[in-house]
């Protein structure tokens, strides 16, 4: 027990008879009592001291006298009644169950099938009663003035000792069990036990949900019996009955109230002593009396008045805020003058500076709340507003509006409240700064840059002031509550001026929220954009690239400014850039991720180089990205990075970049005899011949299969003037990127040379053209001799039977040896056979199809011209309808319509100026 939630008074006593059932009404209390009366009592008005209440419609904190007495309500005793406030009834139960017309008490209905009802449950949502009388559960509805109609009758294995309705279903504890009853067609699941000693004990939450008594504990569950992770309730003992009134669960025992947070970890508030407790009520309370009612206080009370005006306020707020009225709660908030943080705590988004502590409420004693407490019931309340605030289903769309306006009006209330301080809480703050303070006040026009400067002074100077460290909480926080409500505008105005934001907290926020925040200021302040979104690069990059795209940011100042404050996710940025928008990422960018890659590459290589455990097969995760970025784009100038690799390594690298060069026979030299993998060498032929697959056909590739021949068939002297060559290249500072089949002149600074024969030996090899690739049988006897004992036969086997498809048979055959043996040469030659005799045999059976067909074509001419038309002096034209006599004629088709040649002459004219006209009349 920590401070007092509620306070304990009496307001009625001398009852002649038992009370069984009590209920409120507005400002007066219904009582019934054991002798079958009902009494109604109100406030006792006979003070002359006491001021008009401000709340008619409330239970007040003075003595209740009797007003009228209702003999006969009953036959028996009442076990119970219940208010319903928004029917304007009152439902009682004793021999069944009646209901009354309030307040005038004329009787609407009695069920007379309620007879021997012991509990009952009323659904005020639907208006529906359930109540249980020995083995059944019937169903009612209340239909409007017409009284209530039976829905539904079911049995039930025993006697129902509790009843609750949970949505659509009713809990029911029978025996010493719950169960979840279906209202729609009776089927009954078990829960779990009561215990047993306690008989079972249902409590409906506001939320639907439940809590069932075990014992001495009480479990919460769902409108479907199902456990839930909120924890559990432990009581001293096992209660009688439990009310609720949010934020607080109020347990009755014989000998004593128990009060305990309604949030996990359920903790005890209050306990009140009372002596043979029969039963709970619960109603608002006259705040605004019983502020009235501490002005009355004599001025020598002066601090005693202070503290209990500063409690009410406080309990005011906390009843004003849990029932939606936001503004009003911190209105009372600011009278009570709590401590911005424990206003604050009742908004678990909103996070505050480490250096925030909750400072000791002075003089509080056992009316006020004391400093432990305050924090552990701001947060149960904050609990309590979040559970209030959960985000309901997607299924549930007008939850989820009501859900974000009522987050919304909380924030906007907490915003008004710190703008309210803010004044006051400042000034005090600027009387105790330095002068780091005022040059951060009176600094030039803000702009990012300024503002991280000074918000990077403003965190060095120690905040050893009350004052100071206050002004840092409502600033860090409100700039949190503008952003949170999307009034970025505020928020900018907020950091122009004087301020002791903690900026830095904002990289506490989740990487969505934080995106969310800065969205809308990529088109008014992109600068300050990249500066609060480094930490979401880090953890969510997809989504913060996007924002940069959505929100029109130049990449290039994006990268320029990764670069300068963050070049360790430079790279990052690009990569991504490129994989979400490909054709978005200029020619600069894509060079400048190459050079990223080949830098880290290149520092890497030289650190397993001095520890001489360099390994060319050896491949880093930033290696691979190289190679993968050297082989897909092409934004990038293969000659500069050429220049940068090291000699004696790196030459998978340097032959990609040859190949983007058109350097085919380096390449392939590179990957056969520097790399020794000619699986490399293969699927780089494989990819030249490809790539101009589709292109016309004299754009043919298929001789760079022919180049890999020759180097395997000859590689003594493919290699003899390879590192000249590669210097050369390397040094010439206007290489041409050749094309295939092009032979190209060099021009330098000193004059014109031709590139060495044996370049120009090359292309001839890899022109488009299939005539001979320049190379004699003398020659190819030269080549074999002079390096006969090195030639690579297996892999020149390899590379023939694999790829007999792409290379051409006659041209390959004149590069072999003349000692090659026709049995090896057998996966070449019969594939390669078998294709040309196909090949062969198609184009003989074309022909003849060709020459059967004009064949045909000639039959039918033939046919056509023997042809007989018998003209005599009766024959007429079909178009003048003249005879046709001797001037020449014309025959149609069909043989029969003959026409003077001049008719059909005319004819044809006319339809070619008449289709010539129809465009004209459209």
């Amino acid at each position: 027990m920590v401070h007092s939630a509620y306070d304990s008074f009496e307001i009625l006593n001398d009852c002649p008879a038992r009370i069984d059932a009590v209920q409120s009404y507005g400002s007066k209390l219904l009582v019934g009592c054991s002798d079958g009366s009902l009494r109604i009592c109100a406030p006792d008005s006979s003070g002359a001291d006491r001021s008009p209440p401000s709340d008619p419609h409330s239970l007040r904190k003075e003595p209740y006298a009797l007003e009228r007495t209702v003999t006969g309500f009953s036959k028996k005793p009442l076990l119970s009644m219940e208010v319903l406030e928004s029917r304007e009834l009152l439902l009682s139960l004793s021999e069944s169950i009646a209901f009354h017309r309030l307040p005038n008490l004329e009787t609407i209905a009695v069920i007379t099938k309620a007879k021997g009802a012991n509990v009952y449950s009323w659904d005020d949502r639907r208006g529906f009663l359930c109540f249980a009388r020995q083995k059944r559960v019937c169903i009612f509805r209340h239909d409007g003035g017409r009284g209530l109609v039976e829905v539904k009758d079911f049995g039930v294995p025993d006697t129902v000792k509790s009843i609750s309705w949970c949505g659509e279903n009713i809990c029911l504890g029978i025996r010493k069990e719950y169960m979840i009853f279906n209202a729609t067609n009776g089927a009954l699941s078990e829960v779990f036990s009561s215990g047993k000693i306690a008989p079972p004990l249902v409590v409906t939450l506001p939320s639907g949900e439940l809590i069932l008594g075990r014992e001495n504990i009480g479990v919460f569950v769902d409108q479907n019996g199902k456990l839930l992770k909120a924890g559990r309730i432990c009581w001293s003992e096992a209660p009688t009955a439990v009310v609720i009134q949010k934020p607080y669960a109020i347990a009755m025992f014989p000998r004593r109230v128990e009060i305990r947070s309604l949030r996990d970890p359920y903790p005890l508030i209050q306990t009140i002593i009372l002596h043979n407790t029969r039963h709970l009520i619960k109603t608002s309370g006259d705040f605004e009396e019983a502020l009235a009612l501490c002005k009355m206080l004599p001025p020598e009370d002066a601090s005693l008045r202070a503290a209990k005006e500063g409690s009410i306020h406080i309990r005011y707020a906390h009843y004003l805020f849990d029932n939606g009225c936001y503004e009003e709660a911190m209105e009372h908030f600011l009278a009570s003058q709590v401590d911005t943080t424990y206003v604050l705590s009742l908004y678990p988004s909103i996070v505050l500076p480490k250096t925030t502590t909750i400072p000791e409420p002075e003089k509080l004693l056992d009316v006020y709340l004391d400093a432990s407490q305050l924090s552990r019931d701001s947060s149960c309340l904050s609990d309590d507003l979040e559970t209030s605030l959960t985000q309901p289903s997607e299924s549930d769309e007008n939850a989820a509006l009501e859900f974000k306006k009522m987050s919304h009006n909380t924030l906007m209330a907490l915003i008004k409240y710190l703008q309210k301080k803010r004044s006051s809480i400042v000034e005090k703050a600027a009387a105790d700064g330095t002068e780091e303070v005022v040059l951060d006040a009176v600094g030039d026009n803000f702009t990012s840059t300024r503002f991280k400067k000074s918000n990077k002074g403003r965190g060095n100077i120690s905040i050893n002031s009350a004052a100071r460290e206050m002004a840092a909480i409502l600033d860090t926080a409100l700039l949190q509550a503008l952003l949170l409500t999307g009034q970025s505008a505020a928020a900018l105005d907020l950091l122009k001026g004087l301020n002791y934001c903690d900026a830095g907290l904002i990289k506490k926020f989740s990487p969505e929220a934080i995106i969310e925040y800065i969205k809308p200021l990529c088109g008014t302040d992109p600068m300050l954009v990249l500066e609060f979104s480094m930490p979401t690069l880090e953890s969510c990059p997809t989504q913060t690239i996007e924002m940069f795209l959505s929100g029109n940011i130049p990449a290039d100042m994006v990268n320029s400014y990764l670069k300068q404050h963050v070049p360790s996710m430079q790279g990052r940025y690009l990569e991504l850039i490129l994989a979400m928008n490909e054709n978005g990422i200029s020619e600069n960018l894509q060079n400048e991720m190459v050079q990223i890659y080949l830098l880290e590459v290149l520092e890497w290589y030289s650190e397993l180089s001095a520890q001489q455990i360099w390994d060319e097969k050896a491949y880093s995760p930033t290696r691979k990205k190289l190679l993968s970025a050297l082989k897909c784009i092409t934004g990038y100038n293969p000659e500069a990075l050429l220049r940068r690799l090291p000699p004696d390594a790196l030459f998978e690298e340097r032959a990609i970049l040859l190949g983007k060069m058109n350097q085919h026979e380096l390449a392939l030299l590179l990957y056969v005899h520097k790399l020794h993998v000619p699986e490399m060498a293969l699927a780089y032929c494989d990819r030249v011949y490809e790539s101009v697959v589709h292109q016309p056909p004299g754009k043919s590739s298929g001789n760079i299969y022919l180049t890999l021949l020759q180097i395997y068939l000859n590689p003594q002297k493919a290699t003899k003037n390879f590192e000249r060559r590669i210097a050369n290249l390397a040094l010439s500072p206007n290489t041409s990127v050749q094309k295939v089949g092009s032979a190209a002149l060099v021009r330098s600074k000193g004059g014109r040379r031709k590139i060495a024969s044996i370049e120009a030996a090359e292309d001839m090899r890899i022109s488009s053209s299939h005539t001979d690739s320049g190379r004699s049988d003398g020659d190819n006897e030269e080549s074999s001799e002079e390096g006969n004992s090195t030639i690579m036969f297996d892999q020149v086997l390899d590379l023939l039977s694999r790829r007999w498809d792409r290379i051409n048979g006659a041209q390959a055959l004149k590069l072999l040896p003349r000692e090659t043996k026709l049995q090896n040469l057998l996966p070449f030659l019969e594939p390669l056979l078998k294709k040309s005799s196909e090949a062969y045999r198609n184009f003989s059976v074309i022909q003849r199809l060709r020459q059967s067909e004009n064949l045909q074509v000639k039959d039918e001419l033939y046919n056509q011209r023997k042809g007989v038309v018998k003209i005599s002096s009766d024959s007429m034209c079909s178009l003048c309808n003249k005879k046709i006599g001797t001037s020449v004629f014309a025959v149609y088709p069909n043989g029969k319509t003959l026409v003077h040649f001049v008719c059909f002459r005319d004819s044809q004219n006319m339809k070619a100026v008449t289709r010539g006209s129809l465009p004209r009349k459209r």
